[in-house]
């Protein structure tokens, strides 16, 4: 298969043991309730099991294997969407374990490099095969096959160098919660809390294996409209809810992309109802808004509510003398509210000297370009960690890997780079000086 852009670099090699560990991994159920799983069908323990089990072969032991505790999963940060799943399942986070595994003993932050990777998915099963060195299956991508290459790239740097595993540590986060709108709160939030951090935190989605220091957050807007229902013999008698959200949406699609900055305005979902004798006057329009920094974030939000308020006060003078519209157009604003589902998120924005130096000369990994926006990641929660270094690195790309998509799949040649890239980022490691004494230097 060909290799893409930056990605012809020298790789690590996948041996039949990772072929077979990620064909097993990729027949795994690991898609999570909230993307509409029962529990009783996910299987991320026995995944992360078999990836444990792999890992061990690597040298890795298992640090820790469990679940979020519930309390903990209550706060302003955590999406409508997990705190409604939970009170609905009592199996919701006994179904989504996460896991981390160490490489050498227990060392502290500024001698180790750590590794995140979900091993959950999107929804929507696939056949998995091996076909011409393309990985088909759902995660093939996004991100099963980066975690397997992960462990052959670390596997090729303890073999090239001794002090990995041994005076340099090496930690691999495998979590759930990534996928279904969750953004890590009961997964990578939980072990960044636990301070099984590094130095270097590398989280494993696909970059086309650039680096990349940023990562937007999002948050999603709900417009409800609820107002009183009439039947098609009487469509002035009641609130049309289909109208009001439908202008709203394109008012909002015009106007919220110029407050964006770094991030995107995603007009989603519009809902009312399916019959066409009825005249609905209850409705939802869900947006999607990410944003680079907290400032965007808060800047977005009072944009929200603004541009909200201008397009009803311009439905109002656009259809107040409309004869079907007219009781709608009045009552506008008095039907009309929004609610926020998730908010709050923090951002990635990731400056360092030292730790970028090692990156990109040292090691050679190519940057992603400034120019070219960020995409939204559990990296969010080690972005302000005191003393470390986070970024972004994985092999393929979203889109031409078709993640989330039918045939998701990735080549094995992309996988080896990347396999190759983390061996670099841990030899260049090792044999740095550490930032204070290198300054003392100069």
């Amino acid at each position: 298969m060909p290799k893409i852009g930056t990605e012809c670099v020298p790789g690590a090699p996948l041996i039949a043991a990772d072929d077979a560990l990620l064909l097993n991994l990729l027949a795994l159920p690991t898609a999570g309730p909230l993307e509409g799983e029962p529990s009783g069908q996910v299987r991320l323990w026995e995944a992360q099991r078999a990836y444990a089990q792999a890992a061990r072969a690597v040298g890795f032991a298992v640090e820790w294997h469990g679940t979020a505790d519930p309390g903990d999963v209550t706060d302003d940060q955590v999406p409508a969407s997990v705190r409604a799943a939970m009170a609905r399942d009592p199996e919701f986070l006994k179904v989504q374990p996460s896991l981390v595994l160490r490489l050498g003993p227990q060392l502290p932050p500024e001698s180790t490099v750590m590794f995140n990777v979900h091993m959950d998915t999107v929804a929507g099963r696939q056949p998995v095969r091996l076909e011409d060195d393309r990985f088909f299956g759902r995660g093939a991508i996004d991100a099963k096959g980066p975690a397997v290459a992960l462990l052959a790239g670390i596997r090729s740097a303890a073999a090239a160098d001794p002090r990995i595993g041994s005076t340099i540590g090496v930690l691999i986060q495998v979590v759930s919660g990534e996928e279904g709108g969750a953004m890590g709160v009961f997964g990578t939030r939980s072990l960044i809390e636990k301070g099984y951090t590094g130095r270097i935190n590398i989280f494993c989605e696909p970059t086309r294996g650039r680096l990349l220091t940023r990562s937007t957050a999002s948050m999603t807007a709900r417009i409800a409209v609820d107002g009183a229902d009439s039947i098609d013999d009487a469509p002035a008698a009641g609130h049309n809810a289909s109208v009001l959200l439908g202008h709203l949406a394109g008012h909002l699609a015009t106007t919220l992309p110029q407050y964006a900055g770094s991030g995107q305005v995603c007009v989603a979902g519009l809902e009312t109802g399916p019959l066409h004798n009825k005249v609905y006057g209850t409705g939802q329009l869900m947006l999607n808004l990410s944003y680079g920094s907290a400032a965007e974030g808060m800047a977005l939000e009072r944009a929200m509510h603004d541009e909200l308020k201008a397009g009803l006060a311009r439905f109002r003078a656009t259809f107040s003398g409309n004869k079907l519209l007219g009781l709608t157009a009045a009552d506008a604003a008095l039907i009309t509210r929004l609610d926020w589902l998730k908010r709050g998120l923090p951002t990635l924005d990731a400056h360092d000297a030292w730790a970028e130096h090692l990156l990109t000369g040292t090691a050679g990994l190519p940057c992603w370009p400034t120019n070219e926006p960020a995409f939204t990641c559990d990296a969010i929660w080690a972005g302000d960690l005191p003393g470390g270094f986070t970024a972004v690195l994985g092999p393929g790309d979203l889109r031409r890997n078709n993640a989330h998509a039918e045939d998701e799949f990735a080549d094995r040649a992309e996988l080896e780079s990347f396999a190759g890239a983390v061996t670099r980022v841990l030899t260049a490691f090792a044999a740095a000086e550490p930032p204070s004494a290198a300054a003392e230097d100069i």
